[in-house]
C-alpha cells in the first residue's frame, strides 16, 4: 500500500515533491505514522468492525512546513487516500468524514514530526429548527457546534428519525431524548431509549437522569456537553 502511495504521488507532483523534501521528513514516512496512529487508535465495534479516528492533524518543523505547503493539497489527497485504501483492508470504520491538516510545531527539529488524531463524528442538525421568539436557555454542545434545547426537547441518534443525527457507529438509531422543560431555569433530562452501548453521564452509565450545567453526556464515542445560557437583565 505504501508503494502505491509512493508511486501516485510521484505521478502527481512529478518528482518536484521529492526534490524540496530531500533531507527532510519524507512524504511515506507521513503515511506509514498515520496507519500507525490508526491501528494503535482502533476500538472493536463488533467482530468485524472496528472504529478508528477520522481527523488528523500533522505537526512539522518550521522547515518542513515551509516544504510542504506547495504541495499540501496533493499530499493530503493522496494521504486520505491512502487511508481509505488501509481502513477497507483492515474493516476499519471511519467515525466521520475524514480530514488531514498540517501545522507548525516549534519544538520540532528538521526531519521530525508528530501525529495527532481524534474521533470526530458528522453532525446534522434538525432540517428546520423551530422559531421561538424565547431565548434559549440550554444548548448542547456536540464536536465543537452548539444545538439550541428548546421544550419539550430532542432525540439524538444516528438514524433519520433522529432530530440530531450524530454519524457515530457506536450510537443508535434512537440512542436518547433530551427534555427540557419551559421553567426558569428549565428542568434538563435524559432518558436512554434502549440504545445498545448505553448512555454515559459524568462517567456513570445511565437510564435517565436530571442534568447539570456542564453535564458531560457520552453516546457512543461522542461528547454532549449541556450549557445552560445565562439571560441578560
Amino acid at each position: 500500500m505504501l508503494q502505491r502511495f509512493e508511486s501516485r504521488l510521484e505521478q502527481a507532483v512529478s518528482g518536484a515533491f521529492a526534490k524540496a523534501f530531500r533531507s527532510a521528513v519524507q512524504p511515506v514516512e507521513l503515511a506509514a505514522a498515520l496507519q500507525r496512529e490508526v491501528d494503535n487508535s482502533a476500538q472493536i465495534l463488533s467482530r468485524n468492525r472496528r472504529l478508528v479516528p477520522n481527523t488528523f492533524s500533522i505537526e512539522l518543523s518550521a522547515v518542513d512546513f515551509e516544504r510542504l505547503q506547495p504541495y499540501s493539497h496533493t499530499l493530503t489527497g493522496e494521504l486520505v487516500e491512502m487511508l481509505r485504501e488501509h481502513a477497507d483492508e483492515q474493516h476499519y470504520v471511519f467515525a466521520g468524514p475524514v480530514a488531514i491538516d498540517f501545522s507548525q510545531a516549534d519544538d520540532l527539529g528538521t526531519g521530525r514530526f508528530r501525529v495527532r488524531s481524534h474521533a470526530l463524528a458528522q453532525v446534522v442538525p434538525p432540517a428546520a429548527p423551530s422559531q421561538s421568539n424565547r431565548p434559549v436557555d440550554v444548548t448542547l454542545e456536540v464536536n465543537g457546534t452548539s444545538h439550541p434545547l428548546t421544550p419539550p426537547g430532542l432525540v439524538i441518534g444516528r438514524g433519520s428519525e433522529a432530530d440530531l443525527r450524530i454519524n457515530d457507529p457506536g450510537i443508535s438509531r434512537r440512542h436518547v431524548q433530551f427534555r427540557v422543560t419551559s421553567d426558569r431555569p428549565p428542568v434538563v433530562t435524559v432518558a436512554d431509549l434502549g440504545s445498545t452501548n448505553g448512555t454515559v453521564v459524568d462517567g456513570h452509565r445511565v437510564g435517565e437522569a436530571t442534568l447539570s450545567d456542564g453535564a458531560l453526556v457520552r453516546l457512543g464515542n461522542t461528547d454532549v456537553t449541556v450549557r445552560f445560557v445565562a439571560q441578560g437583565g
